[in-house]
């Protein structure tokens, strides 16, 4: 149990420095650890456990913690929970500190229209790791596409889109 932790800890720490914009961003990268390296889950299961995490309340970075439950319990859970948002929160505290008196710099725009579309192209990245692990017929691509359109184009709650589908 306690490798499996360290593992844990060592994954998470990781994943929570390369995070960008949100935990969604390293998704494939957690997927990727979770199913083909340490091997502690199927892809089924972990595109099951991602789905549980959008449904629940509460933020969508609650895969982590269910990864962590799925691997060492309770302990599991604490520890993936803690080591994905430790260090970027001790990060983002000592960035924001020199962001902060570095306000008038000419090159601060410049970082933050740069770092939007590695932020986008990480999310999207996020999408197609999930959708390979996917059914692939022709109707699931068709429900897909359908739900995805209905999303964009009203403003139905995601709740009653899943519902109907």
């Amino acid at each position: 149990m306690t490798a499996a932790l360290l593992k844990l800890a060592g994954l998470f720490a990781t994943l929570s420095l390369l995070a960008f914009g949100s935990a969604n961003s390293v998704v494939p990268d957690m997927q990727r650890a979770a199913v083909e390296t340490y091997r502690w889950m199927t892809e089924r299961e972990f595109l099951q456990l991602f789905a549980i995490s959008r449904i629940a309340p509460g933020p969508g970075s609650l895969v982590v913690a269910l990864v962590g439950q799925k691997v060492a319990g309770l302990a599991g859970a604490a520890v993936a929970t803690l080591a994905m948002f430790g260090p970027s929160c001790l990060l983002v505290h000592v960035a924001a500190g020199l962001w902060h008196r570095t306000r008038d710099a000419s090159w601060r725009m410049r970082v933050e229209q740069g770092l939007a579309p590695v932020a986008v192209g990480l999310i999207f990245a996020s999408g197609l790791a999930l959708m390979r692990g996917t059914e692939h017929g022709a109707a699931a691509l068709e429900l897909t596409f359908a739900a995805a359109a209905v999303l964009a184009l009203t403003e139905l709650h995601p709740l009653v889109v899943l519902t109907a589908t």
